[in-house]
């Protein structure tokens, strides 16, 4: 493919794979618009679903939905066509809604990491520290923290005016070495280590647990009570520790691609469109471990929002 440009010159594809390629990505942006909404209806509905941890589930589904409704659609333009055919507006709008996903779902899986760590390693305090008020302000300042962290960054990165009308030129992370290295240090090493480190904590207070109830001391009345409380917390944080995992195995690759390629050919596009699949995975993921959302789901198709 050449429009007489060399710099907008891209791996010519066959049409078959071309249509195959913008149908399948199509259908991942439908089901991930679909998918996160069933998860943010589910949640805003039902009243008992009105959790801190439910709440932190609920804000990273608007981050995934944002993908799917925005980012999704205009990574398929920037990676399908040979040129960017949008105005620089547009690649700035994109650039500016990855960061914003990337960052805000981060934000919102240390936030569960906090939660969870809470949960099963202090379970009779977690009443008393996280609360649906605080589990909102903490939402409300994370994403107010994402929007304003991001404008920076997209400030400094985008260029505006494309002048080549190629999306690889509508960005410049070359030669911002300090910003790339802060931004690495603050988006990327400092939260996961955060939240690499609590999950480990969870993971070392978990097995002991799980030694307390193969244990004679476990069989007491209030023990036993005890024990299904922090079975249930242990069993939500496995949830959202695949969840994380989740997120450290795709979005990673994004960050570092961003980073370390300067070229943009159609084999680094791809790539940098695979961690997007991570918004589409995660309703799957509610969909196996919480049984909630099974239910919720099936109210919802079938009109019965009173019942719970």
């Amino acid at each position: 493919i050449n429009n007489g440009n060399s710099s907008c010159r891209k791996d010519s594809l066959l049409p078959s794979v071309y249509i195959s390629l913008y149908i399948f990505f199509s259908l991942i942006s439908v089901g991930t618009v679909f998918l996160n909404l069933l998860v943010i209806i589910s949640i805003s509905l039902f009243k008992l679903l009105h959790t801190p941890t439910n709440l932190l589930i609920l804000s990273l589904a608007v981050s995934d939905l944002l993908v799917g409704l925005f980012v999704i659609p205009a990574m398929t333009v920037a990676v399908m066509e040979p040129c960017w055919v949008l105005e620089g507006y547009y690649c700035a709008l994109l650039i500016y809604t990855t960061f914003l996903c990337e960052s805000s779902s981060l934000c919102n899986l240390l936030l569960m990491s906090v939660d969870r760590y809470v949960a099963v390693c202090d379970p009779l305090m977690y009443q008393v520290k996280i609360t649906t008020r605080r589990t909102f302000c903490s939402i409300f300042i994370g994403w107010c923290c994402c929007i304003s962290y991001d404008a920076f960054l997209t400030k400094i990165y985008v260029n505006v005016k494309v002048p080549s009308k190629c999306f690889k030129e509508c960005y410049l992370i070359e030669g911002h070495y300090v910003v790339n290295a802060i931004d690495l240090v603050i988006s990327l090493f400092v939260p996961c280590s955060i939240i690499i480190i609590l999950y480990f904590k969870i993971f070392v207070v978990a097995r002991s647990q799980a030694r307390q109830i193969s244990s004679k001391w476990a069989a007491s009345v209030s023990g036993v009570k005890t024990v299904q409380a922090s079975k249930s917390e242990r069993k939500a944080a496995k949830t959202l520790g695949i969840v994380v995992f989740n997120y450290l195995l795709f979005w990673n690759p994004l960050v570092f691609l961003f980073c370390i390629f300067t070229s943009y050919d159609l084999a680094s596009s791809i790539c940098s469109f695979l961690p997007l699949v991570n918004s589409f995975i995660n309703p799957i993921i509610y969909a196996f471990f919480y049984p909630w959302f099974k239910v919720t789901v099936k109210h919802i198709f079938t009109l019965k929002f009173r019942c719970l």
